[in-house]
């Protein structure tokens, strides 16, 4: 059984090892080196995104296989980040994700998210999802989702 929920203090140290592992496999995609967002290799980082009621984790099967860093305001979303270990890459993971958190925040009109331009992977994806690029800003592509359109 997959399941999207949100993650406690405990679930982090395993979090935090699956968004390295994730983002650093970006050198695959057109990274130029092993690297990932603001926070993604750090317990803190994670630790307060799990204080605050932002981490989600994707657990199968009662295994934490990916997870996600969400953001509501009003009825606008923000996807800060969702991640995959990529034990699990092409297993229809990372679709479930986005499929759950739209059905979570069913209520948002709006959701944002942004990648780097030189992502080959996670453009398509999100494209493939029905997002569509509103601007570049710097290196990176954003998104949007119009829900109820």
């Amino acid at each position: 059984m997959m399941e999207l929920t949100k993650a406690g203090t405990s679930d982090v140290l395993v979090i935090n090892s699956i968004s390295k592992r994730a983002f650093d496999s970006d050198i695959l995609v057109g990274a130029s080196s092993k690297t990932g967002p603001p926070g993604y290799m750090s317990v803190s980082f994670h630790m307060e995104m799990a204080k605050a009621n932002h981490l989600y984790k994707l657990s199968v099967d009662g295994i934490i296989v990916g997870g996600a860093i969400l953001f509501v305001n009003g009825l606008q979303l923000n996807i800060g980040r969702i991640f995959v270990d990529p034990a699990y890459f092409r297993k229809g993971y990372g679709i479930f994700i986005m499929q759950e958190i739209e059905r979570i925040f069913s209520d948002v009109r709006e959701i944002f998210l942004d990648t780097p331009i030189w992502n080959v992977r996670t453009n398509a994806f999100y494209q493939k999802l029905g997002y569509i690029k509103y601007k570049k800003e710097d290196e990176f592509i954003c998104y949007i989702k119009r829900i109820g359109e």
